[in-house]
């Protein structure tokens, strides 16, 4: 059976520390700025879109927890696929996840000094930016190194951390707009086709990131069980959370579309200017709790690539003394900064985008495949599962069609450095080891 136990590992994520990595996995540091694009879109209407994303991503994350409750073992959509659809797919879908999230953490990174500057004007200067790159990756990858309870906690700690603004801003300002203090905002009255799905696609991508939650699963206590009660309450409480502040700003701000920090302006009306500090310092932690989750959860993908001799053989090896997959945690850290360092946000958040699409509609169509090779197997089952797939895979493909060139052709060179991968190791069986 694919999800047959390994050794080595500790299991210490328990049911609710999961819920919490989802949920830490999804919202970065995109919510604080994001309410501002969407309304920049579609206007009044972005609340709605805002929940016509949630059941999208819902659809697509239902399947995955169906896929998911078959599997103990490390490796998220990599291992799915390659159960499902072989090797070759297996691993171009291990190079894809690994480059999404190798360049979302680099983009959320520098979101992170951007910040920062709100504070300190002269955190954008280049060896203040390279001081602070540098001691942001440092202590996490610390942490992460000595072990996967202490990273766990951290993914809590800063979970609970990053939503006490986040609500405080949707509660305040649902109050703030029920006693009557609202915008006449300049907003445009309707919006096309085209304008509504930009909209849904960023917003899709929005929810995305919970896979990096079902990477390190080998580390899970009971995953086959707990990973459906993971993915449907993060979505559930993302959903809530993105609906309601999406309302609060289009609701209160004057001129919302053109906000460059929407949730602060929000906090500023409602609060004063010691309210808009707060929900900044509410980004910053948001920024470190979504970069401890991804340093959790990304090394065990090259890990999982490692230990089905799919990848150099050195990324499965296990720290002799605090049991974590110490070299693909060094290499994740080290490749992560060096994006934040040399690209840009958009430049990283390019990078990001269009795999994801990719391997959330295989992991969607992979789910019918499980069923017939083997029936009952999983232990979450998705009522009308097979039409949902096909509804899933079907969303990722029509939301592919609004990629540009430029991420089409990253997509392909990263296709292509998987494809020799493959190559290298298509004779060689599950463990051996490959030489780089």
């Amino acid at each position: 059976m694919p999800g047959s136990e390994q050794s080595g590992l500790v299991r210490a994520i328990g049911r609710w520390s999961l819920a919490a990595l989802v949920i830490n996995s999804i919202i970065g540091s995109g919510i604080f700025g994001l309410p501002s694009d969407v309304a920049r879109l579609i206007g009044r209407a972005s609340p709605w879109a805002v929940l016509l994303a949630g059941g999208a991503a819902g659809i697509i994350m239902a399947c995955f927890a169906e896929v998911a409750s078959q599997f103990t073992k490390a490796g998220g959509p990599y291992l799915y696929v390659r159960a499902a659809f072989g090797r070759l797919l297996g691993i171009e879908m291990g190079w894809m996840l690994w480059l999404v999230r190798l360049a979302a953490p680099a983009a959320t990174a520098d979101l992170f000094v951007i910040y920062c500057g709100e504070f300190w004007p002269q955190a954008k200067e280049p060896l203040s930016r390279f001081l602070i790159l540098t001691l942001l990756y440092g202590a996490l990858t610390l942490i992460n190194y000595r072990g996967v309870r202490a990273s766990t906690q951290v993914s809590n700690v800063f979970t609970v951390a990053k939503l006490v603004p986040l609500f405080l801003v949707a509660i305040a300002g649902t109050f703030y707009l029920v006693a009557g203090h609202k915008a006449a905002t300049p907003l445009p009255s309707g919006a096309g086709t085209g304008a509504w799905l930009k909209a849904c696609l960023l917003l899709v991508f929005a929810y995305g990131g919970f896979e990096t939650a079902l990477t390190p699963l080998s580390e899970a206590r009971n995953p086959r069980r707990d990973t459906a009660f993971a993915l449907f309450s993060g979505l559930i409480t993302c959903a809530l959370l993105y609906s309601a502040i999406q309302w609060v700003v289009v609701g209160i701000l004057h001129d919302p579309a053109h906000s460059e920090r929407p949730l602060a302006d929000v906090a500023r009306l409602v609060f004063g200017n010691g309210g808009a500090a707060f929900v900044s310092v509410g980004a910053l932690i948001s920024v470190v709790g979504y970069l401890s989750a991804n340093m959790l959860g990304v090394p065990r993908v090259t890990f999982a690539l490692a230990e089905n001799g799919d990848f150099p053989s050195i990324f499965a090896a296990i720290h002799p003394r605090f049991r974590t997959p110490y070299v693909s945690i060094l290499a994740f850290a080290l490749l992560s900064w060096l994006l934040s360092l040399l690209g840009s946000f958009t430049w990283n958040a390019t990078l990001s985008a269009v795999a994801r699409l990719l391997y959330y509609g295989l992991v969607c169509a992979a789910l019918p495949v499980f069923r017939h090779k083997q029936p009952g197997a999983a232990m979450f089952r998705l009522p009308g599962g097979t039409w949902l797939a096909v509804l899933g895979a079907g969303i990722c493909a029509v939301l592919i069609t609004g990629v540009n060139l430029s991420g089409s052709l990253i997509l392909l060179a990263t296709a292509l450095v998987a494809l020799i991968n493959w190559l290298l190791v298509r004779k060689r069986r599950a463990g051996e080891p490959l030489v780089p």
